[in-house]
């Protein structure tokens, strides 16, 4: 069976989020959005597109960073509303130039600072 991007649930926006995990460790990494376009141009180039919803244009990541996410496998879920993509990372996968994006715990009703940033 065929894929076709029109089959998934997007929000109000036409985007659904997407979560970024490590294929080799499976660590989660991060969520953003994508739309109709960026799934097309992610599963085209095997480079992962985002939408940036700040900035209202596709984010290819590592464009500019260099902190490269090369598509391994690309999955669904089972109500088509939510993306999984499992990514070769290379370098940060947070902008604070972090591992992943989820670095603060709430402990004890205070948040903790699990990770610094990769130097």
């Amino acid at each position: 069976m065929s894929f076709d991007p029109d089959t998934l649930t997007y929000n109000d926006a036409g985007l659904i989020p997407a979560i970024a995990q490590d294929a080799e460790t499976g660590d989660v990494l991060m969520m953003a959005w994508m739309n109709k376009e960026a799934i097309q141009r992610t599963l085209e180039t095997r480079r992962v597109t985002y939408w940036s919803r700040s900035r209202q244009w596709f984010w290819i990541k590592g464009e500019t960073s260099g902190h490269t996410q090369e598509l391994v496998d690309f999955r669904i879920d089972c109500d088509r509303d939510c993306l999984l993509v499992l990514v070769n990372q290379t370098g940060a996968a947070c902008h604070t130039g972090r591992r992943n994006c989820f670095f603060t715990s709430v402990q004890n009703g205070e948040e903790v600072e699990l990770a610094k940033p990769i130097t």
